[in-house]
């Protein structure tokens, strides 16, 4: 894990991806993936950097009925699934499976929308750098790690701006490598590490993801419903989320 020291907050998505960007070593065969929504506008520079295309691993939280915004568990392309062993024993069977339903459908609704009609790239053999904002519990960036190493990625990187130490270690566990620029304590929230970190629309995601569609020209696509299509080398994981 390479945690580098960084004045806090941090000035904004952008300027948190340029400085992760100093921190990663460009090599061939490299896809940039970024987390939407608040991924992406940090993704941008990463991708830019290092010459390399950018895509979306779309994850979708199962929010605890009630409490929408605490993570029962995440799912991500592929079928790849985490369930907190804590919040998600609190959630009964039946209902856990409406919610990942629900989000099953909203999952594969935004695939399309960020995409505009691009297909997926292929992750096989490449190395794959997930982006996001920051992670407090871990949840989504789970589940995206499986997704990518389902879809054949030679080589997982997690690349964060912030995030809670105890997150970091279990991240740095699953991924090859972690490239987080600060894990500050006490860590509740990412928004407070930032001075602006304003929300991120969809319109601001697609915009950002066509900026890039010139510099994926040598990334190989896969249909769409082979992404999305559940796989049986994915499952459910314990540790925090």
């Amino acid at each position: 894990m390479t945690v580098q020291p960084l004045s806090l907050p941090l000035q904004d998505r952008h300027a948190a991806g340029e400085a992760l960007a100093e921190r990663i070593q460009p090599a061939p065969g490299t896809i940039v993936l970024a987390l939407p929504r608040g991924g992406v506008p940090v993704a941008l520079p990463i991708a830019q950097a290092l010459n390399a295309p950018l895509d979306v691993m779309v994850v979708r939280k199962l929010g605890v009925p009630d409490q929408p915004e605490l993570a029962a568990g995440a799912i991500a392309a592929g079928g790849a699934r985490v369930i907190n062993p804590d919040t998600g024993a609190a959630v009964d069977t039946e209902t856990l499976r409406r919610i990942e339903r629900h989000e099953g459908r909203e999952l594969v609704r935004r695939e399309r929308m960020f995409r505009a009609g691009r297909m997926p790239l292929m992750l096989g053999g490449r190395r794959a750098i997930l982006v996001d904002d920051g992670a407090a519990t871990g949840a989504t960036m789970s589940a995206a790690i499986q997704a990518a190493r389902a879809m054949g990625a030679a080589r997982v990187v997690v690349a964060l701006p912030v995030a809670s130490p105890e997150t970091a270690r279990h991240l740095q566990a699953l991924a090859d490598e972690l490239i987080c620029l600060a894990t500050p304590e006490p860590f509740l929230a990412v928004a407070p590490w930032y001075r602006h970190f304003g929300q991120v629309d969809d319109a601001t995601v697609v915009r950002l993801l066509a900026q890039t569609v010139a510099a994926s020209s040598d990334a190989t696509s896969v249909p769409a419903d082979a992404v999305n299509a559940p796989t049986s080398s994915t499952g459910a994981v314990g540790g925090p989320v």
